[in-house]
């Protein structure tokens, strides 16, 4: 749970970190670094409201009944979901142009003189990252693991974007994006199952917890069916049983569950719902999200290539000679013995 929200918290934290030094050296070179303040209280507005967020939702929580917790839990699982797929395939779409865009939008709110069009920018752009970072790790709010791996990925996060911002490291961030975009690809999966077992708990969507005649039991003991061959005929626990049910050989508590819980979404007890969705959304997801990957390092590589034919094609040509001026015809020195006599 610590390594999957250090990398949490490290990537959404460098993207809020770049977008800040953007805003930065965009008002450094314009000379408006009087509206620097303002960026500052923007960023720091937007850090308020995610911590808020955060505390809104774990501590109104606690005066809600059961099934109320459930119901949020899932519902915000899924809002979660949501915004980590939009903004990993934003981010690989607009990723390039971040920079131009935001200096557009920089430049726009420089023109309206005040400068604090520019907190709004920066309020914004933190803020989305921010909020998206509370709602992934929300489920895990009262693991400290969890909580204390996102703290540091964030601090971590916020020295690279010191160290890029001064030119002191360069890292490639296109590779660095698409990694960690693949990596939160996968644990919104998993944060997707978490979600509908809460919502499967609250009898919001069927499941095992839903009773007869929905849930699928053994008729002479009464147990929820499991797996592919459990019922009376194959397939009988699908899909409102069990998937399967590890918890007699792997603690649910222990380091390997919680591992794989953290990164792949994998409980030692999981309903055929929650893994028929978190197959789907893998399936569907992520190999666009690779072809994404694939097509912006071919344009990258086009690009690379034409800038490289481009320079070689200057050198190559020679440098234009200036033209060269006849001489004038000086004025024949007539001599007194040519001259003809008159």
């Amino acid at each position: 749970m610590f390594l999957a929200s250090l990398l949490i918290g490290l990537r959404e934290g460098l993207e809020a970190a770049l977008i800040v030094g953007i805003l930065v050296a965009y008002v450094r070179k314009r000379d408006r670094s009087d509206v620097l303040p303002r960026i500052w209280w923007g960023v720091g507005l937007a850090v308020l409201i995610a911590l808020a967020l955060g505390a809104i939702l774990t501590f109104g929580a606690y005066g809600l009944s059961f099934q109320g917790q459930e119901i949020v839990g899932g519902l915000m699982s899924l809002l979660a979901v949501g915004m980590v797929t939009w903004m990993v395939f934003w981010m690989m779409k607009t990723g390039h142009r971040l920079k131009a865009e935001l200096e557009g939008e920089a430049d726009s709110a420089l023109a309206v003189g005040s400068g604090w069009a520019l907190a709004w920018i920066a309020l914004i752009s933190v803020g989305r990252e921010g909020i998206e970072t509370t709602l992934i790790l929300w489920g895990w709010v009262g693991q400290p693991a969890a909580l204390l791996g996102a703290l540091v990925g964030i601090c971590i996060a916020v020295g690279i974007g010191y160290l890029l911002y001064r030119g002191m490291v360069r890292i490639n961030l296109g590779t660095f994006f698409a990694w960690t975009g693949a990596f939160l690809i996968v644990v919104a999966a998993g944060i997707l199952a978490y979600g509908i077992h809460d919502l499967q708990e609250a009898a919001v969507l069927p499941g095992p917890f839903s009773g007869h005649p929905i849930t699928p039991t053994d008729l002479r003991t009464g147990e929820v069916l499991v797996g592919l061959t459990d019922g009376p005929f194959w397939l009988a626990a699908f899909p409102f049983g069990w998937a399967f049910d590890l918890t007699g050989s792997l603690d649910p508590t222990g380091l390997a569950a919680t591992l794989l819980k953290g990164t792949v979404g994998f409980t030692p007890l999981m309903s055929w719902l929650e893994v028929t969705a978190w197959a789907i959304y893998l399936a569907v997801v992520l190999p666009r999200f690779l072809v994404r990957v694939r097509k912006n390092r071919i344009a990258q590589r086009a690009a690379k290539a034409a800038r490289e034919a481009a320079a070689a094609s200057a050198a190559a040509t020679p440098a234009a000679s200036p033209p060269v001026l006849e001489p004038q015809a000086a004025p024949r020195l007539v001599l007194a013995d040519e001259r003809k006599p008159a």
